[in-house]
């Protein structure tokens, strides 16, 4: 096989979905700094800041630009964080800012209600992601239904994708596009899939629904690996990519969209996003926004280590912080224990027994 037979895709967006404002695009893209990345700023996005960061994501060309509390409508929270600004107004900011981009919203059955999806779309809100764990597609049925009676676009979250083998993603792709979703997105939530493992996933979920729907990735870079497994996805049929400018998101970040959109350029595959746009846009708009860069480090890296939901990070470091115990060590417990989004309660458990282990071990020195 040559270069350009590997790097000619055999499903592209517009081979399914014609022209849009942007053109035409073998890949369309989501950022999710404006919700991934509320995970990385606490949940503390400014109106300001949201308007200027829309504004220059949509003046650089991207389609779609996710906004909402990190854990989704209604994430506001004790148990996830508390926004600092309400979701529904960073949501109208963004749809009355944005000028062609649609704006996308995030909810979890659970956490967030059918009249969250409903106020959501009342505030400019285009397109519904319902996210749920892999196993667990059963539960979003009712809101795909409502979102498609709203005629808002549909697209489904397998979250913590590297836990299930791909034929049983696919099966749980096929509930949720039944129910009427339509796009399916392979979900890396713990920056833990390496190449391959992505590709066959995103494959097998591809010949189980079709053309019914698309298929989607959703990567992290917890062991630095975001742009090679996007683009390995984009190989194995994924037509629509999420990543966040800056790697703007959870855990060590999500796949770095810029990063992404030049190796788009190199190997010929259209973004409609202007490269010299977007990386100008990172550093002038993004980084100020940031509180601190998002990096691979001794906590990041053992997510991706240990296969832990990348929202986890501040949550394992304030319980590290309060009582005295590692962090890292919190987070490979996590893993092993398989906790999923939802049980972030777990890990104040894990460092109480740690910080048991740990006084015990002082007092017999």
């Amino acid at each position: 096989m040559t270069a350009s037979d590997l790097n000619t895709l055999t499903r592209t967006w517009s081979g399914s979905h014609g022209t849009e404002p942007f053109g035409e695009l073998d890949l369309r893209l989501t950022d999710t700094c404006l919700r991934d990345g509320s995970h990385h700023k606490r949940h503390q996005f400014t109106a300001t800041e949201v308007h200027d960061i829309v504004e220059a994501l949509d003046s650089s060309g991207i389609p779609v630009i996710e906004v909402t509390h990190g854990d989704g409508l209604g994430g506001s929270s004790f148990n996830y964080g508390f926004s600092r600004t309400p979701e529904q107004e960073l949501i109208r900011i963004a749809a009355e800012t944005a000028k062609r981009a649609k704006i996308a919203f995030l909810m979890l059955p659970g956490v967030g209600t059918k009249d969250d999806i409903r106020a959501a779309q009342d505030n400019g809100g285009q397109i519904c992601r319902i996210a749920t764990h892999c196993t667990e597609a059963d539960t979003s049925i009712q809101h795909f239904g409502l979102a498609r009676e709203l005629g808002l676009e549909t697209v489904g979250f397998l979250m913590m994708s590297h836990t299930q083998a791909p034929e049983v993603l696919a099966k749980q792709a096929r509930i949720m596009v039944d129910a009427g979703c339509q796009c399916v997105y392979v979900v890396d939530s713990a920056g833990a899939l390496i190449m391959e493992q992505t590709a066959d996933r995103v494959a097998a979920v591809v010949a189980e629904i079709g053309d019914q729907a698309d298929v989607g990735f959703h990567g992290h870079e917890n062991l630095a690996l975001g742009v090679a497994n996007t683009v390995a996805a984009a190989r194995a049929g994924a037509t629509q990519i999420d990543g966040s400018v800056r790697r703007f998101g959870a855990g060590a970040g999500n796949t770095p969209l810029e990063a992404f959109i030049g190796v788009c350029d190199k190997l010929g595959w259209r973004t409609g996003v202007d490269f010299l746009q977007i990386v100008d846009a990172s550093e002038d708009v993004i980084k100020p926004a940031m509180p601190e860069e998002c990096e691979l480090n001794r906590m990041t890296l053992m997510m991706g280590y240990a296969g832990v939901y990348s929202s986890f990070l501040k949550h394992a470091g304030n319980a590290a912080e309060r009582y005295g115990v590692s962090g890292a060590k919190i987070l490979l417990e996590a893993g092993r224990r398989k906790l999923i989004g939802g049980q972030e309660d777990q890990l104040i458990d894990i460092a109480l027994l740690l910080k048991a282990e740990q006084d015990k071990q002082a007092a017999n020195a």
